[in-house]
């Protein structure tokens, strides 16, 4: 038997010029097998010049780990690029086509399997949260996963790059959103003295996910020079 999932997320500006002022949108579905292998399609819209659209499929197992994925993206409404992406457990493997580097073939050697592909779908961060060992309590760990993009818009690439980045488990609590209310787990990631030297480096961003497994996006705002909101406008099971 398999499940779905379809929802939508509204971007927002929390900048003082422009608050609340819509800047972007994402719909997403995600089909989950027998196996619990999870498939996430997704179509992000940044409005923000220069606009973004960037469209998702990508699959991860039944310990959260990615093992396919597919990333197309334009830019100010012009393609720059789209690959294909396959992870296993000592390698991931590129193979695209891009604007900038023109035909791409991309073999990174792993030591162990990527705990999370930074693809940049809302969602997508969503179920990066999950590789966090929630046992262990509030805390922070270090992530090294594998990106499509070490832009913060995701509007390079896409290919293959090494993303490093500490997640905080904050901790549990109920939150109401646009879509209703839900117990939620609390992360965050990014640093509060974040400059914009390094590319890697991503201002304070907080963000909640359902707490019943399934790693739902549900609220974020992003901090810095970005000054967003996101949040869950809805949401239906079947």
């Amino acid at each position: 038997m398999t499940h779905h999932v379809r929802g939508r997320i509204l971007y927002t500006s929390r900048k003082p010029e422009r608050l609340g002022q819509e800047r972007g949108r994402e719909w997403f579905s995600i089909t989950t097998d027998s196996r619990g292998w999870r498939t996430l399609q997704v179509q992000c819209e940044i409005d923000d010049a220069p606009p973004v659209l960037r469209l998702v499929t990508q699959t991860v197992d039944e310990q959260w780990r990615p093992r396919e994925a597919f990333v197309r993206v334009s830019v100010d409404r012009k393609p720059i690029g789209s690959s294909w992406f396959r992870f296993g457990d000592s390698a991931a493997e590129c193979e695209g086509f891009t604007a900038q580097e023109g035909r791409i073939h991309q073999v990174l050697e792993l030591e162990h399997a990527t705990p999370g592909f930074v693809s940049h779908p809302i969602q997508g961060d969503a179920w990066l949260s999950a590789a966090y060992p929630l046992s262990a309590g509030p805390g922070t760990v270090t992530l090294r996963n594998l990106a499509s993009s070490l832009d913060h818009r995701g509007a390079t690439g896409p290919m293959l790059c090494r993303d490093v980045t500490d997640w905080t488990f904050v901790g549990q609590e109920a939150i109401t959103v646009a879509a209703g209310r839900f117990d939620a787990l609390h992360f965050s990631l990014g640093s509060e003295d974040w400059s914009p030297g390094g590319a890697v480096h991503h201002p304070p961003y907080h963000m909640w996910v359902t707490a019943d497994g399934d790693y739902i996006f549900l609220r974020a705002h992003v901090d810095g020079y970005m000054m967003t909101h996101y949040e869950l406008e809805s949401l239906e099971r079947r």
